[in-house]
């Protein structure tokens, strides 16, 4: 292990994931209504360690030279996000507080997991920003340093989600309220909706 090129990963991989995604919003918004939470991190965390550990191995240069992926990619997850948004926008509209019984029968485990593969992959940014970007950072160290930035990308991950996922509970006293969830899904319908609009109007490099 190369300290060195494992902070450097660390604070690298930090820069990228902190930051108000789609991703991040689903993953909170799990948090606040204590459902499948674990699920939910464990399949954040392996799915970035899985990405950054393809960029390391040589995938980055793979993925820049298939633009058509990245493409298609972007329908689908703007689509997605869309979907997602509207349906954010419909509970704010209605008045549905979170944190009611009938939600925790209505999410079940694996809708839940399928819902957070989907904002993890079907968002082409995270491509760039995990296999290619990580990928050619790693470069810059030779053989075991570069696995070592990538564990410290990784630990970044871990990190995050688990304070995201499991630290939304000291949230939950204002969550309690209806209308701090209104205001909550209409901050994520618009960040769904506003991401959705920017796929579809930015070509991916």
């Amino acid at each position: 292990m190369l300290p060195s090129a494992y902070f450097a990963g660390l604070g690298t991989g930090a820069g990228l994931i902190v930051a108000i995604g789609a991703q991040n919003a689903f993953v909170l918004r799990q948090g606040l209504q204590r459902l499948h939470v674990g699920a939910v991190v464990l399949v954040c965390v392996l799915a970035d360690i899985a990405l950054i550990a393809l960029g390391v191995a040589g995938m980055g240069l793979a993925v820049k030279q298939q633009p058509g992926l990245l493409q298609a990619l972007r329908f689908v997850g703007a689509a997605f996000l869309a979907t997602y948004g509207l349906l954010a926008a419909r509970r704010a509209w209605r008045g549905e507080s979170g944190l009611r019984p009938a939600d925790a029968a209505a999410g079940g485990r694996g809708r839940t997991v399928l819902a957070c593969l989907g904002f993890t992959l079907l968002n082409p940014h995270v491509y760039l920003d995990t296999v290619v970007l990580l990928g050619s950072l790693s470069t810059h160290y030779d053989g075991t340093g570069r696995w070592s930035f990538a564990a410290g990308a990784g630990t970044a991950s871990l990190l995050w989600f688990t304070a995201l996922g499991y630290g939304a509970r000291l949230l939950l006293p204002v969550f309690r309220s209806p209308v701090a969830w209104r205001v909550f899904d209409v901050l994520v319908a618009a960040l769904m909706c506003g991401l959705a609009i920017l796929l579809l109007r930015q070509p991916m490099a």
